[in-house]
């Protein structure tokens, strides 16, 4: 079973990360899904989306919840029958969940140079110009746009502006945790940031800590 990485944030709050290694029937086997995300995945094209679909649901077993455990709102933010906060995330052969007991986001997305031509859209640039080389440019671009992602997945607020909105304060590489805010609309939040780095792939997860 390719439980890739558990990472215990602290008392409440715990990640987990799947590689997602087996093929669709191995993930389906034995796996009971909601009349709603059966649809989902039924309607999905893409082999390894529905690999990844089916890994989350590994996941939700290996912190005692099932698929029915899950629900959807009206802007497609998951949450968990129990109250608990929940986010989710599938990035080719890797997918992860963070639950906790406050508010939280997750995002994993794999390194790739096609960053450095999309950074101006979500964080100012000259920030990241004074960095060594380029392979440092994209893994700290690709550490802020997780953060940004995780903390839009959290926020999830229709207009939420990743450029405008979502401040990620400033850290070093070698100390991959920072305090990030989103502030829209008269409405702020602040969280706590953590990365790990691993096969080419960036991992960002968001814990809320104030209002």
């Amino acid at each position: 079973m390719p439980l890739y990485k558990t990472i215990t944030v602290d008392t409440t709050t715990k990640v987990l990360i799947w590689k997602i290694e087996e093929s669709f029937e191995w993930l389906s086997e034995g796996m009971i899904l909601t009349q709603h995300c059966q649809n989902r995945v039924e309607g999905m094209k893409s082999d390894l989306h529905r690999r990844g679909f089916m890994s989350v649901r590994h996941l939700l077993k290996e912190v005692g919840y099932t698929d029915f455990d899950l629900f959807y709102d009206e802007k497609g933010k998951p949450h968990l029958k129990d109250g608990k906060k929940i986010s989710i995330t599938h990035s080719f052969t890797f997918s992860g969940i963070v639950v906790s007991t406050a508010e939280v986001g997750i995002d994993i997305e794999m390194q790739r140079p096609k960053i450095l031509k999309i950074a101006h859209k979500f964080t100012p640039v000259e920030e990241y110009l004074t960095l060594a080389n380029e392979d440092a440019r994209i893994r700290k671009l690709t550490m802020v746009w997780c953060a940004k992602e995780s903390l839009y997945k959290s926020f999830a607020t229709k207009g939420v502006r990743f450029l405008k909105d979502i401040y990620v304060e400033d850290y070093r590489l070698d100390h991959p945790q920072t305090q990030a805010v989103v502030h829209f609309n008269g409405r702020r939040e602040s969280y706590d940031v953590w990365f790990r780095e691993f096969e080419g792939f960036t991992l960002g997860y968001a814990l809320l800590t104030s209002r």
